[in-house]
């Protein structure tokens, strides 16, 4: 990982565009985006951003001869001392550039990983971020070691005779991964039965998911009083966060705040983050936030979809589009997004940081959880004043009466709460 902590570091940005590329992002948007990246990373200071076009990748330098040189010259100018390029790079790609530029040189994944490094803060997400690391750093340990001759002797203890250095730390590294694997599935099982408290719970759970920097933070702040970091800037949050909420009517669920979504997020960290993403998949309900601004919110769209399929989210659970940032956008942008949003009735155009439609959403989600209601009378004992308090903390109490065993009391309630009432 870079060394943020004495000093900045001058970076430039490149994005290649390769010809023929039909998966490719739209060049001008990708390097907007990688330079958000950059921005996103404290201490570094982005002297210059490009787009590079490439008729095909050179296997051992990834760009031609020429171009090499030309950059060459225009890093030396900036004194760059990092170039940050944004899509995959070869092991010997990066050695042969680094050489080359002398500079340090990080790939997109290599990149999103600083920031997710620098970000963790709970146990479980600096846990999954050096494992996602170490991952990376496994298939990159030929950047480190060109000195594939190096023999290392050994007695049996540590490695064989004739172990190279690269087999030395390639082993340590999956040793490393094994006790890391371990203490995050302590944690996943820790999260799992917290998962099965909260099905104990009557409240419904509702996942605010989205391309990064889409508004999922400033929503979940506004609609909960709580104070997540929501800033202008990729992945600000990454530690999943839940609080309880009321929705009109009384209905109280929980509402839960995931790490947002990117295209061509690394796999190493979709493998580290799952048990932190599988959140989304208990969810009664999914709020896909769209920042309804920005010029590729389908693509970014496409990609939060994909990303939820992949996760096995599956289809039937109900889902909601928030199209949220109409405030940043022109009178007639506006007036589209909004006709668009009266003809179907799974979109809500809003404004996270106004709260303009952020109460018809609400009433939108309580419609879709509010589950049917059947009347019921139980007879509660006297000595049962938890279970009593319970029903009238949560408004279940239609009519009450003293009688020789206890309380009768007549409730409306759904099957869900008669269930956690009984676990009382």
């Amino acid at each position: 990982m870079l060394d943020r902590r004495e000093k900045v570091t001058r970076a430039w940005v490149l994005h290649p565009d390769i010809k023929g590329d039909r998966d490719a992002r739209p060049s001008e948007p990708a390097l907007e985006e990688a330079v958000a990246l950059a921005a996103a990373l404290p201490g570094l200071d982005v002297r210059g951003s490009e787009v590079v076009r490439l008729g095909r990748v050179h296997p051992g330098m990834l760009f031609g001869s020429g171009k090499i040189e030309e950059l060459k010259a225009r890093f030396t100018e900036a004194e760059v001392e990092l170039v940050l390029v944004d899509g995959p790079v070869s092991p010997v790609q990066q050695r042969n550039l680094e050489k080359e530029w002398g500079v340090k040189l990080l790939d997109r994944t290599g990149l999103i990983l600083e920031i997710f490094s620098d970000r963790a803060r709970t146990r479980e997400g600096v846990l999954q971020v050096e494992m996602a690391a170490l991952s990376y750093q496994r298939t990159r340990l030929v950047r480190a070691w060109t000195h594939l001759e190096r023999q290392r002797g050994g007695f049996g203890f540590v490695g064989g005779p004739g172990e190279t250095q690269i087999e030395a730390d390639r082993r340590a590294i999956d040793e490393q991964l094994i006790k890391l694997k371990r203490q995050i599935d302590r944690v996943a099982r820790t999260r799992t039965l917290h998962r099965a408290a909260r099905a104990k719970v009557p409240f419904p759970v509702v996942a605010l998911v989205g391309y990064t920097n889409a508004g999922k933070s400033t929503i979940f702040n506004r609609l909960t009083g709580a104070e997540v970091l929501a800033k202008d800037m990729l992945f600000a949050t990454l530690d999943p966060t839940m609080r309880r909420i009321v929705l009109p009517a009384g209905l109280q669920v929980i509402l839960s705040d995931t790490v947002g979504f990117i295209s061509d997020l690394p796999t190493e960290l979709v493998a580290a983050f799952r048990a932190t993403l599988e959140e989304v998949l208990d969810a009664d309900l999914i709020l896909h936030v769209r920042d309804i601004s920005h010029p590729q919110t389908d693509a970014q769209a496409h990609d939060v979809e994909a990303i939820l399929g992949s996760l096995g989210v599956s289809e039937a659970t109900p889902l909601i589009e928030v199209w949220n940032k109409i405030d940043l956008l022109t009178p007639e942008a506006r007036e589209t997004v909004q006709r668009q949003g009266e003809r179907a009735p799974a979109v809500f155009p809003v404004s996270a940081l106004t709260g303009e439609g952020l109460d018809a959403l609400l009433a939108e989600v309580a419609r879709r959880l509010d589950e049917p209601r059947e009347e019921e009378e139980i007879v509660v004992p006297y000595a049962a004043g938890r279970q009593r308090a319970w029903l009238h903390e949560n408004r279940l109490v239609v009519e009450e009466r003293d009688e020789e065993k206890g309380t009768r009391v007549r409730v409306r309630w759904t099957a869900r709460q008669r269930d956690r009432f009984l676990t009382l």
